[in-house]
């Protein structure tokens, strides 16, 4: 099976409930059965999941409870399981499985911990598991809040290295002016560039049982165009959108990747201030700068500095020039110790690993051919 494009999908509550105030599982299992199709043609497909304060809400057989966070908060946390466990039980009539990451904007603002998230995204899809991803909501303060699930979409897109995101809805698009006040507003089928006039037409929340409306949809929508994420605001009822979508059918509103992006990983490494220096051999350098490779342990020479797992570091030859930036998978003591060694000798030297490699390509910018 080779492998397609990743695609982020998130549902609103409103998609997932059909204007109900409960999870609408027939809908849901459309929406599964078109997930399972894409999963089974080779496409890797990560959810993003709204729905858990109604899910909550209607197994607790709809309570009267004060307007106060840890009311949400109650509501989330019965909800979560009943929401995790309905995808469950939904992508288990394909024979898919799920594993479920609950986020909060710390895991994700944290470099130690994007790390860690973004190795178990990995690792769940490189296992053909679909992640089911939902904010934290049952411990999240605002501080910590990414806020709606547009913008954890979004970020969920960086964090996994997606081609496009699916922002799935119960409008048909971005249109010029509200259509539920104006009958001639008409639907934008592209955005090139999100300007102060897409933002200010963008209104607000459609609806009372979910939290963005359309202007989260086009702030999500900036995040990931300027990382290089191709984003598409579409009608989650309409049949087969998702396979449509992904077979590159002209649906709702897309916005289209600027020409001159460079990806927001890598726009931090440019802007961090260095951590610590890594000399390397002449074949590593070679492999870095000629063949566009990882860098591995063997060809690594010394470490200098004191630096964590995924702060960033110079690349640096024995002659003495910094061809590189990168984010290493081990920190500067760990480095030290697996040095010039083989990738199979990791987990023997220290006890674990990270991977075979020092520092990935992904997370390395080279700054001189």
């Amino acid at each position: 099976m080779s492998q397609k494009k990743t695609i982020v999908v998130k549902f609103g509550t409103s998609t997932l409930t059909q204007g109900s105030p409960k999870l609408n599982r027939p809908h849901m299992i459309e929406i599964v059965r078109q997930l399972a199709q894409l999963h089974h043609e080779g496409y890797r497909i990560i959810i993003v999941t709204s729905g858990a304060m109604a899910a909550g809400r209607d197994y607790l057989n709809h309570p009267q409870l004060p307007p106060t966070i840890a009311s949400k908060q109650l509501l989330a946390a019965v909800g979560q399981s009943q929401l995790i466990q309905t995808w469950q039980q939904l992508f288990a009539i394909y024979d898919i499985h799920i594993g479920q990451i609950l986020l909060t904007r710390a895991d994700i603002e944290d470099r130690e911990r994007f790390l860690n998230a973004r190795d178990t995204l990995q690792a769940l899809l490189d296992n053909h598991i679909i992640p089911v991803i939902n904010e934290n909501d049952a411990v999240a303060t605002a501080e910590i809040k990414v806020g709606d699930n547009d913008n954890l979409s979004a970020l969920v897109a960086i964090l996994s290295q997606a081609e496009q995101l699916y922002l799935l809805t119960d409008q048909q698009g971005l249109f010029d002016s509200d259509p539920r006040k104006n009958p001639n507003a008409k639907l934008i089928p592209v955005v090139s560039e999100i300007t102060d006039h897409i933002r200010s037409i963008a209104g607000g929340s459609g609806t009372n049982l979910g939290t963005g409306g359309m202007s989260t949809k086009i702030t999500a929508a900036d995040v990931a165009t300027r990382s290089g994420i191709e984003t598409i605001i579409a009608p989650g009822n309409r049949t087969n959108v998702i396979v449509d979508l992904a077979h590159d059918k002209a649906i709702g509103t897309k916005f289209t990747v600027p020409a001159d992006h460079l990806e927001s990983r890598k726009q931090w490494l440019f802007a961090a201030p260095s951590a610590g220096t890594i000399i390397i051999d002449d074949g590593a350098e070679s492999a870095v700068l000629i063949q566009q490779k990882s860098l591995l342990p063997a060809g690594i020479v010394s470490v200098e500095g004191n630096f964590s797992r995924g702060e960033v570091v110079k690349i640096r030859t024995q002659s003495g020039n910094d061809i590189a930036l990168g984010m290493p998978r081990y920190n500067s003591d760990a480095l030290s110790q697996i040095k010039g060694k083989k990738s199979q000798e990791i987990e023997q030297i220290l006890g674990y690993e990270y991977g075979a490699v020092a520092i990935h390509r992904d997370d390395m910018i080279v700054l001189k051919k």
